[in-house]
């Protein structure tokens, strides 16, 4: 099933995002901590796609497996870093072939070491041509990516926003948020997406907060806004695992808050481990 046609189901959507382990070890340990996310029958697991394309030979090993061991659809990321539209038509096609019809269509971030994107001579510059060139072929279902406190080039969140429209424009089907912890931030990207005529699905982004440094990698990636309340308790922590609680016990509630607003789902970043996930989706998750 194509996910577009699940979330026109109107029921809650469950989803998780893993990255291919770099070792054969990291690989079994992600399908055993796969099985525990699976224990909640999410709707589609999405699987990404390297700095300039590092990993995408162990992007479709890994979506091939997570197919066939526990018959639940992928979702393929991919990005236009360093790639001729000819090399992008004959890697979808591949991914076509493989029996995969849904695609996060990203522009991606610069190969490692590089520090600007710089899209190829004869390639996509922006993540709505990727979008619009996918879209010809008729054949995928395509999510793109939104930022409920506008991306780390955007000059402001209008901004974004109308770069965000463009991706819409361009034959996307739904949207999938950047994490983000105050709730209110995502209210307000809501609030101005509907203004700017975006009427999509729009799929929160969560990642639980579990050690001080995802914390710090989190605020180097994109520095979202934390709450006060958040940083108040997490400064009364003294060992990791009062981190963990506080973080799995904010989620919880930020689920909670989220769901009685009426998002149409949730998708998690649990950075391939299930244990967090399982104990905020034990509270509340009754899809």
């Amino acid at each position: 099933m194509n996910i577009i046609t699940r979330l026109q189901q109107k029921k809650p959507l469950l989803s998780f995002e893993v990255f291919p382990p770099k070792t054969p070890i990291g690989e079994e340990n992600l399908f055993h901590e796969l099985r525990v996310m699976v224990s909640f029958k999410p709707d589609f697991i999405s699987v990404t796609y390297g700095a300039g394309g590092s990993t995408r030979e162990k992007t479709l090993e890994i979506a091939t497996r997570i197919k066939s061991t526990f018959s639940i659809e992928p979702l393929i990321h991919f990005t236009c870093v360093g790639q001729s539209k000819d090399d992008i038509a004959s890697y979808l096609n591949y991914v076509q072939s493989l029996g995969f019809n849904n695609i996060l269509a990203l522009r991606g971030d610069p190969p490692a070491g590089q520090h600007k994107f710089t899209p190829h001579p004869e390639g996509f510059k922006y993540a709505s041509e990727l979008v619009e060139f996918i879209r010809t072929m008729d054949h995928f279902t395509i999510g793109v990516a939104g930022y409920p406190e506008g991306h780390i080039e955007a000059p402001d969140l209008d901004t974004d926003i109308q770069n965000l429209k463009k991706k819409v424009d361009a034959g996307a089907d739904f949207i999938i948020t950047q994490l983000f912890f105050n709730n209110d931030k995502f209210y307000t990207f809501m609030d101005k997406t509907a203004k700017a005529g975006i009427s999509i699905p729009i799929i929160p982004g969560i990642m639980p907060l579990t050690n001080m440094a995802q914390l710090q990698k989190v605020t180097t990636m994109c520095n979202p806004d934390m709450p006060v309340a958040l940083l108040q308790e997490l400064e009364k922590c003294t060992l990791p695992d009062d981190m963990c609680k506080v973080g799995i016990e904010f989620t919880i509630n930020q689920c909670k808050e989220l769901q009685s607003y009426g998002v149409p789902g949730f998708h998690f970043y649990p950075l391939n481990k299930s244990a967090a996930v399982k104990s905020i989706l034990d509270e509340f998750w009754h899809g």
